[in-house]
């Protein structure tokens, strides 16, 4: 095997050797060697077969402290139905997927190879979209407030389309940035929403004419609007009144020389595992129909979604290490109250993050009990309430505070579905510990042809 740390380290002194630009070629190349060697396997299993053979291949007498950390099982074939259920449902709309939810590279190499664009919102997002060779119109700097050197780092690598929300930006904007081409963000109601992000971002519909007075003074380019009604949003209809002020502002631009032929509707849109409720489908029907019937095909039309892509991807293993009895009165034995404590190798301040930041409530199921694989499987045998911590030494590490479960051991495993979305991309290495590994699968085979 070839060493290409020793490579590198090598070619660091070349310089002196040979001519500058020779040197720059030979760094490319194994740069592009290491990127490429650096792609994880894509098997094509099925979730339990990947999840059982992982389990299987644990040696217990094994020296390795890191053998038995808590891993992922992220299907890519997951990933490409939804493109495909999003192209057949919102036609139009074009998907410009939020990596902030989940930067996965693999992902992110799908949807690149897919034809999707990319939100980003900061210059480290946009050097890994555009390392990965995808021009940058597909790319929108929705920020709209961003650290002057990023917005310098936009208009050295041609990326136009950025957001925008206050006057100091535009001014920020024609110092750096004066061909760049702005998106106006609006405020929108998004009080039916997990996460409300307008309690930060978007101007109300009372500012935007100053704003767009100071575009127009400022001589800057301003293509269209526009909005986001929030992160897990649970009323489809917010999408379509989101819409609806949209055409306001169209219409308002007129008056101050626009003519906008651009609308970003953003994020909020459900996963595949929501099938009650507010669903994908629901949304699309209201938001497709209602920009159909306000805005023109001369009006180019993108979106911003993020844990729709990701979100039922992904399935968590993690092995129980340990388990705390509580002590309990005689009368106390009917109570639901958790009687174990159970401690897993993963937790708040890694993959579990989602529960503090989105909101999330994750819900336990056992994968491996004394040696039996109950993946998908009921388990019978009597079941008591238990609360399910993470390793650290943190309190406020707690998973589940009371979840239905048999008697665990140690050495049992535990896995949570629906783990995609913001979960791996605010994971810490708190106290230690370390991220959990991914492993990649497809469902689906064209998804093999991708990479």
């Amino acid at each position: 095997m070839i060493d290409i740390s020793l490579q590198q380290d090598q070619f660091e002194v070349v310089p002196t050797l040979v001519q500058p630009t020779l040197v720059e070629v030979l760094k490319s190349r194994v740069k592009a060697d290491m990127k490429l060697a650096a792609l994880p396997q894509v098997h094509t299993l099925p979730i339990d077969q990947m999840l059982h053979a992982r389990l299987a291949s644990f040696n217990p007498e094994s020296d390795d402290a890191e053998a038995e950390n808590a891993f992922y099982v992220a299907d890519l074939g997951e990933v490409y139905r939804q493109h495909l259920r999003w192209k057949a449902l919102l036609p139009r709309i074009e998907p410009f997927f939020a990596m902030k939810c989940n930067p996965d590279p693999m992902v992110m190499r799908l949807l690149a190879s897919l034809g999707a664009g990319f939100d980003c919102a900061s210059k480290n997002e946009i050097q890994s979209v555009l390392e990965m060779g995808v021009d940058p119109s597909r790319i929108i700097y929705a920020n709209p407030c961003k650290q002057n050197s990023f917005v310098k780092y936009a208009q050295t690598n041609d990326v136009r389309m950025m957001t925008f929300d206050n006057a100091e930006e535009l001014h920020k904007i024609k110092r750096f940035h004066p061909d760049a081409q702005l998106v106006l963000r609006i405020l929108t109601d998004d009080s039916k929403s997990l996460c409300k992000l307008g309690l930060k971002f978007g101007a109300p519909l009372d500012t935007t004419g100053h704003l767009l007075a100071t575009a127009q003074n400022l001589g800057l380019s301003v293509i269209g609007i526009s909005f986001h009604v929030g992160s897990g949003c649970f009323d489809a209809n917010a999408f379509g009144e989101a819409v609806i002020r949209a055409r306001r502002v169209f219409d308002q631009a007129k008056e101050y020389g626009y003519e906008f032929n651009f609308l970003d509707v953003g994020g909020g849109f459900p996963s595949a595992h929501v099938t009650e409720g507010i669903t994908f489908e629901k949304v699309a029907t209201i938001l497709g129909s209602t920009v159909d019937a306000l805005f023109g095909p001369e009006v180019r039309v993108i979106a911003e979604p993020g844990r729709y892509y990701v979100g039922s991807a992904y399935t968590l293993a993690t092995q129980v290490i340990a388990r705390r009895t509580i002590a309990r009165e005689a009368s106390d034995v009917e109570s639901e109250n958790p009687s174990h404590m159970y401690y897993i190798n993963d937790g708040m301040y890694g993959s579990f993050n989602c529960i503090m930041f989105d909101h999330q409530i994750c819900q336990p199921k056992v994968l491996l009990k004394d040696n039996g694989f109950t993946y998908k499987q009921a388990v019978n045998e009597p079941h008591g309430y238990a609360s399910v911590w993470g390793p650290t030494c943190d309190s406020i590490d707690c998973i589940s505070p009371k979840s239905s479960l048999p008697l665990m051991e140690t050495g049992d495993w535990l896995y949570f579905e629906n783990m995609g979305a913001y979960t791996i991309t605010a994971a810490s290495q708190f106290n230690g510990f370390r991220k959990s590994e991914i492993l990649y699968t497809t469902t689906e085979p064209e998804v093999s042809f991708h990479f």
